[in-house]
């Protein structure tokens, strides 16, 4: 039978999150280089991920989203191989492509969003368990340099927009060079008290 997702989502925080904000998944590895205030400049490594693109309204992807990568993180894979989950998650919206050469480069486009998870690090791309699911793919992220804003409360579309408008100004202010447009990250279930949520906004740099 299958979950619902509320179980899945219970089932995928249950030893990382909590609605207190507690948090013992492993967590993407990088260097912070620089930080100013919630603003943060980080050197992440390469990262696997596994991505699918739902066509739909903000919230109804969100939903679509995670459901379909929560079930292969929990074994809908061709070893039906449960796997451990590592944050953050990558939330954005899709659209036309732009010419450059970073791996997430697009443009917005109404009601097109790419949602990622982040791959345990201890596995390759020749490791990882080959979905089921045709709609979630397994990609490899180079190295890249990231600004990033820090931010608690909602995780709405209207928030994710404002902060991502707070992070470009400052990138403009700094002399940095945007290389893709804005993701938002996600490290708590919508369950958690607003406060104590851990949001960011992300945009790669040159």
């Amino acid at each position: 039978m299958i979950k619902t997702l509320m179980q899945l989502l219970a089932s995928l925080f249950l030893a990382g999150c909590s609605i207190l904000g507690i948090r013992n998944s492993a967590e993407a590895a990088y260097t912070l280089i620089l930080q100013d205030g919630d603003i943060e400049i980080r050197a992440y490594r390469p990262l696997l991920i596994a991505e699918t693109h739902v066509d739909a309204d903000y919230a109804n992807s969100g939903s679509v989203g995670f459901n379909r990568l929560a079930g292969y993180i929990f074994g809908n894979n061709r070893q039906q191989q449960k796997m451990a989950m590592t944050t953050p998650v990558y939330r954005e919206q899709q659209g036309e492509k732009i010419a450059m050469t970073a791996p997430v480069l697009q443009q917005k486009s109404a009601g097109h969003w790419r949602m990622a998870f982040v791959m345990p690090p201890e596995y390759t791309l020749s490791t990882l368990p080959e979905p089921l699911d045709p709609l979630v793919e397994i990609k490899q992220l180079p190295a890249k340099k990231v600004a990033v804003l820090r931010y608690s409360g909602s995780l709405s579309e209207e928030k994710i927009s404002t902060m991502a408008d707070e992070l470009s100004a400052w990138l403009n202010r700094h002399a940095y060079k945007a290389l893709s447009p804005a993701r938002s990250v996600a490290y708590d279930p919508p369950w958690t008290i607003p406060a104590l949520r851990r949001n960011e906004v992300h945009i790669d740099i040159e």
